[in-house]
């Protein structure tokens, strides 16, 4: 049971992880029906800017977040207004390759700068060991950081979405487009603006996962980028309780099938259960079945 409780502690904290990168992916679905698979790669930004500011600028733990926030939504919006703003009324298909072209261009153009070897973070996440039921289980506080902030986030989240002028708009947007821009909604900043928030909570993924793990390479966000998309689908894509409730979900279960000798499976194991909630609910647990005409 302890052991049980200790992966439980383990998977919140990737859980965490995978929730902060999902959100992105859902709002701009919801917004404006698109897989902006460059957005792992907006992870991977905000780790390396995370490590410039505090390995030359020797800033602390929570300046390097709020700087990656801010970053990383800037570079959001210009991505939008450069790449997807002018394809907005192609086919998807044509966003989609597009999505996959951003991702691509990110991942190299870093790889051109910052070169391919990995890099080591600075120690700016304090480590230490919280031992519970006699040792039985062991809390670090690293854990409890991503955890928390995790949470003030969503909380934050929530709170822009539903009490402010911008989310109702972002909310209107997401209903029906067409008659949001009747009501006088400025379609273009309301999309740029998630993108903004969505590349924001990526940035401070990217720096959790640099302090906690220690090391960062520009490849770093394809996976996690998809398995953040895993959640996205399983929880419901377009629903934002829906990628909080996936990426909890999805990080459980890899700690759970890595404690309990599958460790060379759990990639394996996250996209069958993509082609599994495809088959049997592919709206996703929290969503629902919508009629579409045609």
């Amino acid at each position: 049971m302890k052991e049980f409780l200790q992966q439980l502690i383990n998977g919140l904290s990737l859980g965490s992880i995978y929730a902060l990168i999902a959100l992105g992916y859902t709002m701009v679905y919801g917004i404006i029906n698109l897989i902006n698979f460059a957005h792992g790669d907006i992870y991977m930004l905000g780790a390396y800017i995370g490590f410039a500011v505090t390995t030359f600028l020797h800033v602390g733990f929570i300046p390097a977040i709020l700087i990656s926030m801010v970053s990383c939504a800037f570079i959001g919006i210009v991505i939008e207004k450069a790449a997807y703003k002018p394809i907005r009324n192609s086919t998807r298909i044509a966003a989609l390759i597009t999505a996959i072209a951003v991702s691509l261009f990110l991942e190299y153009g870093t790889m051109y700068f910052v070169k391919a070897e990995t890099r080591t973070y600075p120690p700016i996440l304090e480590s230490k060991s919280i031992n519970l039921f006699n040792g039985g289980i062991i809390l670090n506080t690293a854990d409890i950081y991503i955890i928390v902030i995790t949470v003030l986030l969503m909380v934050l989240l929530q709170y822009i979405i539903y009490k402010t002028k911008m989310g109702k708009a972002m909310r209107a947007v997401a209903m029906d487009k067409e008659a949001a821009e009747y009501m006088g909604v400025n379609i273009n900043n309301t999309i740029s603006f998630t993108f903004a928030i969505g590349s924001a909570l990526a940035g401070v993924a990217g720096v959790l996962v640099g302090a906690y793990y220690n090391s960062i390479n520009p490849l770093m966000g394809i996976v996690p980028g998809l398995k953040a998309f895993i959640a996205a689908v399983i929880g419901g894509i377009g629903i934002i309780p829906g990628a909080v409730l996936g990426g909890y979900f999805l990080g459980m279960t890899e700690t759970m099938v890595s404690a309990y000798g599958g460790s060379l499976y759990k990639d394996g194991v996250a996209f069958a259960i993509l082609i599994i909630m495809l088959l049997i609910k592919p709206n996703g647990l929290l969503g629902k079945n919508t009629r579409e005409k045609v």
